[in-house]
């Protein structure tokens, strides 16, 4: 890391989409606080100035689901190693789901947390408690603590409440402290424990499916919830084009909704599992080719909010049984940015559009000063080379989980340097 009071990076192509502007500047940032753009500040003499000339320069990643392993199952991975990896691939902020051992339900957990990070020092990391007591969906969590703790928002994480009534409950509690409910939709009565989509594919091979319906049904009887009790929700991981359309109404009837998909389910589907490709065993699971483009759809008309990594590091034989016996889940932390800007070159999406879902939105639906480079924010910066053209291999992978289905993938724009609160982070 290399630390700067006073740091200059000039001549660089300025994409903030928070602020409308894509612009060739120069930003000036100033104990770790961006402090000018376009124009000199008074009294500033850079210690260190970096030419971005024929570079993008944009807001720290923001990435709303990495799962870091830390605490509980440090042979996955650590915070250290995965904030370290997070640097690399431009992401300066992560938000960590509750669903770690212990669990993130009271602020003694937190605090550990952010004790680590705080050692670590590398990228940013924000944590969401636990909507009910150890995830067991029976008691209510002590909420008001964990907000004063720092939790940017409460989930149950991947475990599913089945009692309405706990659910209504924990809703109407989170409202009235002004939280934000993050939700994976998910019946686990129909998914039963599934680890393919309900189609030909797996029908073929034999393996337990997980229908629409596991999805669309929950958040269906969500959105019923939301109506009544008002809390601001978030759905996380949509894998289908009906809950991209169903997202759409609900905005469209004024619920305060916002939704995000993981990079994956905007590049495979239920094709890349043929030959039983454990590393593109998901959950949600992969499914076809027209809920792949609705999704692709949905970031393009704003439906969908933001593009997050759902960043799950495995050791290597945690993909090494038959193909329902794997561990769910991919390392991602290292293709969310070169997949965001592959839906650009794609012409998918435009580059404002790109950034916005892996910066500016991410970081409003978690209510955090990040994903933007406004005069006073925190100096979270990554700058990209456009044109740097470059293969994913499991050797340059920096995260301690090597699970990705994009090894051997060819990729155009890598991150030159990371910036964290007026830092240098990383430099490639």
């Amino acid at each position: 890391m290399t630390s700067s009071n006073q740091l200059l990076i000039k001549n660089g192509r300025v994409i903030d989409p928070a602020n409308q502007l894509d612009t060739v500047t120069d930003l000036y940032i100033s104990n770790g606080i961006i402090t000018g753009l376009g124009e000199q500040p008074e009294n500033f003499h850079p210690e260190q100035t970096i030419d971005a000339s024929n570079h993008w320069v944009i807001p720290g990643l923001v990435d709303l689901s990495a799962r870091l392993r830390e605490p509980g199952l440090e042979h996955k991975g650590t915070i250290t190693s995965e904030t370290i990896a997070a640097t690399t691939a431009g992401i300066t902020t992560l938000c960590v789901p509750p669903d770690t051992e212990p669990v993130i339900d009271e602020p003694a957990v937190v605090e550990l947390i952010h004790r680590k990070v705080e050692n670590a020092g590398h990228a940013n990391v924000v944590a969401l408690g636990a909507l009910t007591a150890r995830l067991k969906g029976e008691h209510l969590s002590e909420m008001a603590a964990l907000k004063g703790a720092g939790c940017v928002g409460l989930s149950n994480g991947k475990n599913t409440i089945k009692n309405t009534l706990v659910m209504r409950r924990a809703m109407e509690y989170a409202a009235t402290h002004d939280i934000t409910v993050f939700i994976e939709a998910n019946d686990q009565y129909l998914s039963d424990n599934g680890c393919a989509h309900d189609g030909p594919v797996a029908t073929r091979l034999g393996l337990p499916a997980i229908p629409y319906a596991a999805e669309t049904a929950a958040i269906a009887q969500q959105l019923e919830l939301i109506a009544e009790t008002e809390v601001r929700a978030h759905f996380s991981h949509l894998s289908c084009a009906r809950s991209v359309e169903m997202i759409s109404q609900a905005k469209a009837a004024g619920l305060n909704v916002s939704a995000d998909v993981a990079a994956h389910q905007l590049f495979l589907t239920e094709m890349d599992i043929n030959s039983f490709n454990a590393q593109c065993h998901v959950i949600p699971p992969l499914r076809n080719q027209r809920d792949m483009e609705a999704l692709r759809r949905g970031i393009a008309t704003g439906a969908i909010n933001a593009i997050c990594s759902d960043h799950q590091p495995h050791e290597i034989d945690a993909k090494l049984a038959p193909f329902p016996a794997t561990e769910p889940g991919i390392s991602a932390l290292e293709t969310l940015l070169p997949l965001s800007l592959r839906l650009v070159e794609e012409h998918q999406i435009d580059l404002t559009t790109a950034i916005n879902c892996v910066s500016n939105e991410p970081a409003r639906i978690l209510g955090i000063d990040a994903g933007n480079l406004s005069i006073n924010s925190n100096a979270d910066i990554c700058i990209i080379n456009p044109d740097a053209e470059w293969t994913l291999e499991l050797d340059n992978i920096q995260s301690k989980g090597k699970n990705t289905p994009f090894i051997g993938w060819g990729f155009r724009g890598k991150v030159q340097y990371t910036i964290v609160n007026g830092d240098i982070v990383y430099s490639g």
